[in-house]
């Protein structure tokens, strides 16, 4: 694991540590982060918010997208909709799963 995934990492875990999983519905989405060609998986499941740095063959969608704008999108500094209209930001699966990361965001 690279020292700037490590970073997205730990502010991801930051951010999220006082999200609340408990009745939230399952989601599984897998990020791509294209530019370190490295991926990180977010699944909420039974309560709990599980952050890890893996490939997750599982996934409900699949977020492609460069390191920096996904963490200014983690942010609030990049809105998602205008990422994925512009072609900062791609998905493969179930769209509507991937846009539910804004809610684990904060957003």
């Amino acid at each position: 694991m690279s020292e700037k995934l490590q970073a997205i990492m730990a502010e991801l875990k930051e951010k999220t540590a006082d999200f609340d999983a408990e009745g939230r519905d399952f989601l599984a989405v897998q990020i791509t982060l294209k530019d370190l060609n490295e991926v990180l998986y977010i699944e909420i499941k039974d309560g709990k918010l599980t952050i890890e740095p893996c490939e997750y063959t599982d996934r409900q969608a699949n977020v492609i997208i460069a390191s920096d704008n996904f963490v200014k999108m983690m942010n609030g500094k990049l809105n998602s909709m205008l990422a994925f209209t512009t072609g900062k930001l791609k998905v493969e699966g179930n769209i509507g799963k991937a846009t539910e990361l804004s809610k684990v965001f904060g957003r």
